[in-house]
């Protein structure tokens, strides 16, 4: 090709002009560094391969990319020694808008092909939403080369005429515009390098290296490579160590603990995809812990916002996946729906459950000495993913007050002897709190129960998850109701009061409750035995269970705005409540210190209804 300079239009035509529009689909303006250096990348790998399958014959030399800025020019340059372009590949790849170098290089290379990141062939152009001039100069790998400059202002006008280079490669040169020169600023460009080209597979160097010298940094002559060439998810598991993990997650998270455990993936049929999962320990929260995996394609970030790819319960966990088959739209930030990201899916899915299975199975101990920090990852994933539910049913563990692990199946027969109800059903009593819930644990202790310790925040939902798949059993709070109540052996003792007599006592009992917000109290009698308190309140465990879940679940109003429902259970057994016939003339103060006394043993008594029930016991003594 002659010295004459070239001019002409970039060519938009009507099948590729939508793919420039999405252009500006791009999140934010920064994610143009990383598309230009994934393109030097993917020119370094092409080289790579060329030189593997002996088309190219020269030295590779020093293959690092190579980012600079001139604060004076103002200008921001990206320069690699890959593959180049000739005056032919500029007219077709960058004059042309929307064909892609890569596509038609992975189809005469697909089968020796390093990694190829483009695939869009508009990486490029997202320079010029920084800048508001760009020059190529570059030169081609081939030995007849010549060195061509091509520079354009973002209009569709272009310039291109033969130049001078030395070396094979290319320089993409960025005159950043005035409302866009942060992009000038060494943090910042050196924050962006850390957050996309971390772990790309080229070296990428950004200035020198610093040292402390007399009171002030100062430059060295060693370059400042900013990635991590071979992370660890491309290694093999075999030759890693737990600390080389261990070491890696902390790059991952600075500061962050030891995670509980890690799962290495390794697929290459019937989708390419590698990573690292971690399962770190969740101290609070959920929201706070999500978008901790970062998505790559190619050792290029691409986001963390994994949701599609992950099932949503494995979003809790941290780590890495990186795989070239999960489908981008061209800003590679989103996803989009495709069968392939569902096979993903299943396919962590299920390394996930195998190897918390491999753990139960191997070392159970361990397993059952992290449980409470691996409850939420497996309770959050029977509750959200059916397929993850059936694997989880063999691993998922019940805890008892004595500090006992159980299977449900194991905890299923330990019980359902004294725990079946006379309808067939098998009552698995719980508490939420130990200390609150005393005197009916006790209670359930003195007849041989077992109590479950269900105090996670998704336990609600997990006994609802557990109850639909188990059949013939319920979870029953301790102090939902009388203990006879919970686990029915047989019919209640008839009790024999009239209309009359059974609306009165309501009133009496009712006059003794103290004003509560939004709450209701159900006025009930039982026999329930000389030696059981006289007044028993309790909350029925469908309600509480649905205002709690309404507190995590905005879809539940209709719960969440009810009032707070309690029942009153009058003993009529009691000696005290028979002196309230007996003594007429001490019925309200008397009843007024039973009531107060069941009020105060589940927390509800407070303020002055609290004072004037200390008063009164004062008085009584």
């Amino acid at each position: 090709m002659s010295n004459k300079k070239q001019t002409g239009h970039i060519g938009v035509t009507t099948e590729n002009i939508f793919p420039v529009i999405k252009k500006f689909l791009y999140s934010d303006h920064e994610i143009f560094l990383r598309e230009l250096v994934s393109n030097a990348v993917d020119a370094t790998q092409k080289l790579k391969t060329l030189s593997s399958v002996g088309e190219f014959d020269g030295e590779l030399g020093d293959l690092s990319i190579r980012i600079d800025i001139n604060e004076k020019q103002k200008t921001l340059t990206i320069s690699d020694c890959g593959i180049g372009l000739s005056a032919e590949e500029i007219e077709k790849y960058i004059n042309q808008i929307a064909f892609s170098s890569a596509n038609d290089f992975l189809d005469k290379y697909k089968d020796n092909a390093n990694s190829i990141i483009g695939h869009f062939g508009l990486g490029f152009y997202s320079a010029f939403m920084v800048a508001k001039k760009v020059e190529i100069i570059t030169k081609s790998w081939k030995a007849d080369a010549h060195a061509m400059k091509w520079e354009c202002d973002g209009s569709p006008e272009y310039s291109m005429n033969e130049t001078t280079k030395e070396n094979r490669g290319t320089d993409i040169i960025l005159y950043i515009d005035e409302d866009s020169k942060e992009f000038l600023e060494k943090q910042r460009i050196e924050t962006l390098l850390k957050k996309y080209c971390r772990f790309l597979p080229i070296p990428i160097v950004f200035g020198k290296k610093t040292e402390w010298k007399e009171g002030k940094s100062v430059e060295t002559d060693e370059d400042n490579v900013i990635n991590n060439t071979n992370p660890l998810w491309t290694e093999k598991p075999a030759e890693l160590t737990d600390e080389d993990y261990n070491q890696f997650y902390k790059e991952l998270y600075p500061f962050s603990e030891d995670p509980l455990f890690r799962i290495h993936l390794n697929v290459d049929y019937p989708f390419n995809l590698t990573g690292i999962l971690y399962f770190p320990k969740v101290k609070s929260g959920i929201d706070l812990q999500k978008n901790k995996i970062q998505l790559y394609s190619n050792q290029v970030y691409v986001t963390d916002s994994v949701e599609g790819i992950v099932p949503e319960f494995l979003t809790l966990l941290h780590g890495v996946i990186d795989s070239p088959d999960i489908p981008l739209n061209v800003s590679r930030s989103y996803l989009q729906s495709d069968s392939n990201v569902k096979k993903i899916s299943t396919y962590i899915t299920k390394k996930v459950a195998d190897r918390l299975e491999e753990i139960f199975k191997n070392n159970r101990p361990q397993f059952e000495e992290k449980w409470n920090d691996l409850r939420i990852f497996i309770e959050y994933g029977m509750i959200t993913e059916e397929k993850f539910t059936e694997r989880a049913l063999k691993f998922a563990l019940l805890e008892n007050m004595n500090r006992q692990f159980f299977t449900l199946d194991e905890y299923k027969a330990l019980v359902s002897a004294n725990q079946t109800d006379k309808d067939g059903q098998t009552i698995y009593l719980y508490t939420t709190n130990k200390e609150e819930q005393y005197a009916y644990i006790d209670e359930a202790k003195a007849k041989a129960y077992d109590v479950l310790i269900m105090d996670g925040r998704l336990d609600n939902h997990f006994m609802n998850t557990l109850e639909q798949k188990s059949d013939k059993i319920h979870f029953v709070r301790v102090d939902s109701d009388v203990l006879d109540n919970l686990i029915k052996k047989g019919d209640s003792k008839e009790v024999k009061l009239s209309e009359e007599e059974r609306n009165a006592l309501i009133e009496v009992f009712k006059a003794a409750i103290p004003p509560m917000d939004k709450t209701d109290f159900v006025v009930g009698f039982e026999h329930l035995g000389e030696n059981t308190n006289p007044v028993i309140i309790t909350q029925n465990e469908f309600m509480r269970r649905m205002k709690e879940m309404a507190d995590m679940q905005p879809g539940m109003n209709f719960y969440g705005d009810m009032p707070v429902s309690y029942n009153m259970t009058v003993n009529l057994d009691s000696p005290s409540v028979k002196k309230i016939e007996a003594d007429k003339e001490n019925t309200k103060e008397t009843v007024n210190q039973l009531v107060d006394l069941a009020l105060l043993s589940n927390g509800l008594l407070k303020g002055e209804a609290l004072s004037k029930f200390i008063k009164r016991s004062v008085d009584l003594i």
